[in-house]
């Protein structure tokens, strides 16, 4: 045991740097602005997958650790969209999540933001043509905010939540 703790004090941080959520992406429409008035101080999410390789999900779990903390900023994670203030959509919506989407939809209450997160999203990515794609999310429900990326870094998310609920970004800070 204390060989392996003195190799790697030893050894040292070999991981690389994160780099910084200063990409370009898609500004905030004012319509959103003004539709997430209501959730300045707190704003309550939840994520549907609707049938993507699951690498968006994997950054919005990012989200809530240490190092991003989404809770911070008065953002929170919502198990059911009853107690949700905005939907996070990613993915491609599919032939069998396009009914569970809309009904996803029906279930959160007004007023309510939906965010497209990735590529997949947006315009369906590399999953375009396939014969289990039924297009993007637009195409089914209303979209706010869209959120650009394959797949969009943690950063990059909070600087758009940020921006949606007029704060500066995290990385202004």
């Amino acid at each position: 045991m204390f060989r392996i703790i003195k190799k790697s004090l030893k050894t040292g941080v070999v991981t690389g740097r994160h780099p910084d959520g200063n990409a370009p992406h898609e500004p905030v429409s004012q319509q959103a602005i003004e539709k997430a008035k209501p959730f300045r101080r707190s704003l309550t999410i939840r994520e549907v997958d609707t049938g993507s390789c699951n690498a968006c999900e994997m950054e919005m779990n990012a989200l809530a650790n240490p190092v991003y903390d989404v809770e911070r900023f008065g953002v929170h994670i919502a198990a059911s969209p009853r107690h949700a203030d905005a939907l996070v959509v990613t993915g491609p919506v599919t032939v069998n999540m396009e009914r569970a989407l809309k009904d996803v939809y029906k279930a959160t209450a007004d007023p309510k933001i939906v965010i497209a997160l990735g590529d997949c999203a947006i315009h369906c990515g590399l999953f375009k043509g396939s014969y289990a794609v039924t297009g993007p999310v637009e195409r089914h429900i209303p979209v706010d905010v869209r959120i650009p990326g394959c797949p969009p870094r943690p950063a990059e998310i909070l600087a758009v939540l940020a921006e949606l609920r007029q704060e500066r970004s995290p990385s202004d800070k």
